[in-house]
């Protein structure tokens, strides 16, 4: 039997009256994990009946994982809305335990109606080999949660191959290049042509489409792809949310979800900074972020602009938003990234070259970033003033031999300031070796190999030093020199920074009774005993060394 229209409209009005009225409902949850283990990730579907009108939007609903650890934590862990409506919903829950033993849970909804909670739940985390997630230690290293120390090396894969590029460079072919020669580590962006996560209009991609959902499905299912990646590879990266060219008006802002013209809060980029619904559209963002990718140990970082300085100031250097604006808001965000992630990824931001006065101060920022082009010899001097000032650990997130193009015509210059920026770093107080830009470049050269030579080198600085980084001063004649001591072990890297041949001796001052020597190759990771060593009253000496033009060398010598 039909019902007449009317009555069929006033039944359909009626239930969406009583969902719109109805207290929040959880209709049952299931754990799919066969077994969890400490540092891996559990996962649930929780059934939620509620009324909302965005199901992204905190304001409209919240999911929450709300957990009690086997040492007694309570832990809070935003959960992500899936699929469905308000009658019946699918949301996710993704967690990784950072201690071994029995958890107890329940899943709490709130929405404007009120608030439901789930019945009791529990699960036992099982021991594994994993390390855990990465935290700040101290200006030289980073530290897993089993505390395993951590140095970063490799390279900037700002994204992946643009519609205009060899479609060649994907993340399947640039990551696993990187990790089986020796890098553990990369930087990667969100913005309009790569995991577009915010844009409804992307650009420059064949790999995106536009869409009218509040967060884009391919940049979802891209960065699905890449965390289950890096963990297969052993990788680590610090992820960019977001880039400066998204805050120029004739850049980004044309097509950003945050300008009013394309249904967004904000007339200007200063309002993106300013408007409080703004903000609360970007938290909506790091929440999401957190609920379905915090549970990643290979996320190490979460990075909020990619060279803000960009946007804040224009061509002609002058002001054009406010620096305690963005202070302000970084200050705000990277609060409420910590309140919201139980794992407490660490947390930073970029300049290119101009500082923003107070950023580098911000108390839940948890290193400071600056990106050097063309004067790589500076950067040995960076790390020890910044240190200094602001008491953080910096890094050096982007280098190169030019910032313009990665023109092949000059690419002696680019294998040249891409090894000795590796080497600065390693013998620098940084947890982050400098990265490159121009990743297909290097490729393309055959470059990758290289880090094969800089990670043993810092390995056995890890293994011998257990942490532990003195540098000390040597003496030599026209060439570069640069050493640090850990545990027992003297480190010495050696540049000849000229177009000649040059005969140098070397020496030190340190605190050996004896010592015994091994110079190594960085270009072929070739070792070779040092003979003609002398210790005299603490005086490590040797008489001469030999380097080519531009040749490199890591002496080892051990008390």
């Amino acid at each position: 039997m039909k019902l007449p229209i009317i009555t069929a409209c006033f039944l359909i009005g009626l239930f969406s009256s009583l969902c719109l009225h109805a207290q929040p409902k959880i209709n049952g949850f299931k754990l799919l994990s066969r077994s969890v283990k400490v540092y891996e990730k559990a996962e649930w579907d929780i059934k939620v009946s509620a009324a909302y009108i965005n199901p992204y939007d905190q304001k409209d609903i919240t999911l929450n994982l709300l957990l009690t650890s086997p040492s007694g934590k309570p832990i809070v862990l935003p959960c992500y809305y899936e699929n469905g409506d308000t009658t019946s919903a699918l949301w996710k829950a993704r967690f990784t335990p950072q201690e071994t033993g029995k958890y107890s849970y329940t899943f709490s909804v709130h929405n404007i109606k009120g608030e439901a909670t789930s019945a009791a739940g529990y699960f036992v985390a099982a021991p594994s080999s994993k390390p855990g997630f990465l935290h700040k230690n101290s200006f030289w290293t980073f530290k897993f949660d089993n505390g395993q120390l951590f140095r970063g090396i490799g390279e900037n894969v700002g994204w992946e191959s643009r519609s205009f590029e060899d479609p060649k460079w994907t993340y399947d072919y640039l990551l696993p290049t990187l990790a089986k020669n020796g890098a553990n580590f990369f930087r990667t962006w969100m913005c309009y042509w790569n995991m577009p996560l915010e844009w409804q209009k992307v650009d420059h991609t064949k790999r995106y489409t536009n869409t009218d959902k509040y967060f884009n499905p391919g940049a979802i299912k891209r960065m699905d792809e890449l965390v289950n990646l890096t963990d297969s590879l052993g990788l680590y990266f610090m992820l960019t949310l977001d880039w400066h060219g998204h805050l120029m008006e004739a850049g980004g802002w044309k097509n950003s979800p945050y300008n009013v013209l394309n249904g967004g809060p904000a007339k200007t980029p200063v309002d993106f900074f300013t408007m409080r619904s703004a903000r609360d559209k970007y938290k909506n963002k790091l929440r999401y972020v957190i609920a379905r990718w915090g549970y990643s140990t290979n996320i190490a970082a979460f990075e909020f602009f990619n060279e803000i300085d960009n946007a804040a100031f224009n061509a002609a250097d002058s002001i054009i938003i406010p620096h305690s604006a963005i202070v302000q808001w970084h200050d705000e965000m990277s609060r409420y990234l910590k309140d919201i992630d139980p794992y407490r990824h660490m947390v930073t931001t970029s300049v290119s070259h101009r500082d923003i006065i107070g950023m580098n101060s911000l108390a839940y920022i948890d290193f400071n970033q600056k990106h050097i082009y063309k004067h790589t010899e500076k950067i040995p001097a960076i790390y020890p003033d910044y240190i200094h000032y602001y008491n953080k650990p910096y890094v050096v997130g982007e280098f190169g031999f030019r910032w313009e193009d990665d023109n092949p015509q000059y690419g002696e210059g680019f294998d040249y300031d891409y090894k000795r920026g590796l080497w600065y770093g390693l013998f620098s107080p940084t947890p982050l070796l400098p990265m490159t830009w121009w990743w297909e470049l290097f490729d393309t050269r055959g470059m990758t190999p290289y880090f094969n030579g800089v990670r043993q080198i810092s390995d056995q600085m890890l293994k011998a030093g257990k942490g532990s980084f003195e540098p000390f001063t040597v003496t030599a004649s026209q060439i570069e020199s640069y050493g640090v001591k850990c545990g027992n072990k003297y480190f010495i890297y050696l540049l000849n920074n000229t177009d000649e041949k040059i005969i140098s001796p070397i020496s030190f001052t340190g605190t050996a009774k004896a010592v015994k020597g091994q110079s190594f190759n960085p270009a072929t990771r070739q070792y070779e005993t040092l003979n003609g060593l002398t210790l005299v009253n603490g005086k490590v000496s040797l008489k001469s060394i030999a380097l080519a033009a531009k040749q490199e060398m890591v002496l080892v010598i051990t008390e």
